[in-house]
């Protein structure tokens, strides 16, 4: 996730019931990341920055959620 340093960013989806503000994102080498061990399957999410609902930029496939905008989606095998 690229934000510029000094945000706070979070991931939030499916798999930890949409908590906006559980799973931060460290700031190294110019991007935000962070690790998770998901289960196999399709997860929905999205990125919050600085309170701010967005949707991963460079992710193929999006599903509509019913609150008129997008999600992103990852699929784990």
């Amino acid at each position: 996730m690229q934000a510029e340093p000094g945000c706070e960013v979070f991931v939030a989806g499916t798999f930890n019931s949409w908590n906006p503000r559980k799973t931060r994102m460290k700031f190294e080498n110019g991007v935000y990341s962070t690790s998770a061990t998901l289960p196999a399957g399709r997860h929905e999410y999205k990125f919050v920055v600085d309170g701010v609902w967005c949707v991963d930029p460079s992710c193929a496939e999006w599903a509509p959620n019913g609150l008129g905008s997008l999600n992103s989606v990852i699929t784990v095998s």
